[in-house]
């Protein structure tokens, strides 16, 4: 009597508290999963002829799985044992709990888990007559015997390389395909995605099955192709990829959801947050354009923090990849053109995770689809703060320092000082084009320059022939403020003597305010011949030297030092003084902002 009450009471007290605890007891004998709805409808309507309690679910993959139950985790395993036994299952069947599982879609209209009672044990079949006191643990245990034995189920034997052929035959092209396409994740399959298993798929078999202690037959057994596709979904589970649709950027793509979430937008960006700690944020890029949009976003992406100055940049006529690796961060950026809008991306990611991530990023870019003409407006986001050293919302990496320099030749030869290249990771000029040091003369203070990528100066130096007439007005050509005004400025001064103070016959002593950013300009006389270029301030820790006094490295060694380095320059002879106005204009058209970046 006792003990039915105790029972009468366990069942009214699992049956309030089921709801809350039915999806986390819940478990399912995993039976297959296909790549398609009407593939794993067919699947789940072949395995209910012979299989109790089929149930379909979708995965956030936007794969469809098969399955059985819903059980208690102890009766799922014996569930899938018993079923194994009589052959109804693929050697690759497992347990799985609830929380993999999305909506279910088979049998439609029913709800699987609601019939779900967690601790109430199935229907024990009657296995022998005789005096039954007690039931645990879903075995009867008669007076007076003894306990039963565990039965321990033999491993099941793996399949020879002829019953895995066999098997294999059974695949489908989407089966097949899938296989090349996880062997292509794990780096062991390098060509494309046809289903067919040639000398290519086989040797990326035997390969993967080495790597895992599996004889190298290049076959893959039942059981082998399962572990194959359970790691490569659980490596696209483990970031939750899923297709998000964004309207209002117009963009349809596949994002790490489980990593990241809808933050803001401001144009051109959608903003999605990292929302896990992994440190993973992405960028929908959308906005109205052109070509000239397009290559305007290349440079731009490459003035940003979150894109590392270190990676491969490839920009072709209608799109571009920028790669970023630092010992912080990675990013992969990737835009095209399509009609009249920019759709991309950019995501960034820890440098721990780079092999999985940039796996990721590809899948990414593959599903980037453009849902229509629409584009985010350019007042989306305005609203948010705005600073010169931001881009909606991004920060805008900004260099160790900018100086000055000016163009030497019609190829873009820049001279500058070696004070501004020095312990530099990298030197650009005009703020984006990129710059290699092709000399260097540290004696005389001075370096030489040249774009990675061709330029054609409006305007280079022309050398004074002869030496500059004494207490003459000069003009130092410069970027005073370090590019902030995106321009070059004339200050004014005069040639104050031809040497050091200290007698040196390579510099001039000038009158003249400038400042640290001026430093590598040109120093022009009245009719815009070039009389040298401004060297750094020489003040030390021990003295100061008065406001205006500056000096230059005079023309005739800056042309020595060239000759010998295998650079040329061309000379004027000193002409008639230009108006202000002009001379301004020569000397911006010559003078360059050099940056050095760390």
């Amino acid at each position: 009597m006792i003990r039915v009450l105790a029972a009468i009471i366990a069942a009214i007290f699992l049956g309030f508290s089921a709801p809350a605890a039915k999806a986390q007891d819940a478990f399912w004998v995993q039976i297959e999963s296909n790549p398609t709805l009407t593939a794993a409808e067919a699947s789940a309507r072949r395995y209910s002829s012979a299989v109790d309690s089929v149930v379909g679910f979708r995965l956030s993959s936007g794969w469809y799985a098969i399955a059985a139950g819903p059980y208690t985790q102890a009766d799922a395993q014996a569930e899938l044992r018993r079923l194994s036994s009589l052959g109804l299952l693929p050697r690759d069947a497992y347990v799985e709990g609830t929380d993999r599982y999305g909506p279910q879609f088979w049998p439609v209209g029913d709800d699987a888990l609601a019939r779900f009672v967690p601790g109430q044990a199935p229907e024990t079949p009657v296995l022998s007559t005789g005096p039954v006191v007690e039931v645990t643990d879903n075995a009867a245990v008669v007076e007076g015997a003894a306990a039963p034995t565990p039965v321990v189920p033999e491993p099941e034997p793996e399949e020879t390389r002829r019953e895995a052929l066999q098997s294999e035959r059974l695949l489908d092209r989407p089966a097949r395909e899938e296989l090349q396409i996880a062997l292509q994740w794990f780096g062991f399959y390098r060509s494309g995605i046809d289903g067919a298993f040639g000398p290519g798929t086989r040797n990326s078999m035997a390969a993967w099955q080495t790597s895992k202690g599996f004889e190298p037959s290049g076959v893959l057994t039942t059981k082998q192709r399962g572990l194959l596709l359970t790691e490569y979904q659980d490596q696209l589970n483990s970031v939750g990829l899923a297709v998000v649709t964004n309207e209002e950027a117009g963009i349809e793509m596949q994002l790490p959801t489980a990593r990241v979430a809808l933050s803001r937008t401001e144009a051109p960006f959608v903003h999605y947050d990292n929302t896990d700690g992994s440190g993973t944020t992405v960028l929908m890029i959308s906005q109205e354009g052109n070509r000239a949009t397009l290559h305007g976003l290349y440079d731009v992406m490459q003035t940003l923090e979150i894109v590392p100055l270190d990676g491969e940049r490839s920009k072709r006529n209608n799109d571009f990849t920028i790669t970023g690796q630092n010992d912080q961060m990675h990013s992969y950026t990737y835009a095209r053109l399509e009609g009249g809008t920019v759709k991309g991306f950019t995501m960034t990611w820890q440098p721990s995770e780079a092999e999985l991530m940039n796996k990721i990023a590809l899948i990414m870019r593959e599903s980037l689809r453009s849902t229509g003409d629409t584009a985010l407006p350019e007042t989306a986001g305005q609203d948010n703060e705005q600073r010169i050293d931001l881009l909606a919302g991004l920060e805008i990496r900004q260099p160790v320092r900018s100086r000055s320099g000016f163009y030497i030749d019609a190829r873009g030869t820049v001279l500058t000082t070696t004070e501004a290249i020095d312990q530099c990771a990298r030197v650009t000029l005009s703020g984006v084009y990129d710059a290699e040091v092709i000399g260097r003369d540290d004696a005389a203070g001075f370096a030489v320059l040249r774009s990675r990528t061709a330029l054609a100066p409006i305007s280079y130096a022309q050398f004074m022939a002869e030496a500059p007439r004494l207490r003459s007005d000069i003009a130092v050509a410069g970027f005073s403020f370090e590019g902030a005004l995106g321009a070059p400025t004339l200050s004014f001064g005069r040639l104050e003597d031809l040497r050091g103070l200290a007698g040196e016959e390579e510099l001039a002593r000038l009158s003249v305010d400038v400042r640290d950013g001026d430093t590598g300009g040109p120093v022009l006389d009245a009719s815009g011949a070039v009389i040298g270029m401004l060297g750094p301030r020489l003040d030390s820790s021990s003295q100061r030297l008065p406001d205006g006094v500056n000096f230059a490295i005079k023309g005739s060694a800056l042309s020595d030092g060239l000759r010998g380095a295998g650079v040329g320059t061309q000379t004027a002879s000193a002409g008639a003084p230009l108006d202000p106005v002009d001379l301004t204009r020569i000397a911006a058209d010559m003078t360059a902002l050099v940056g050095c970046w760390n």
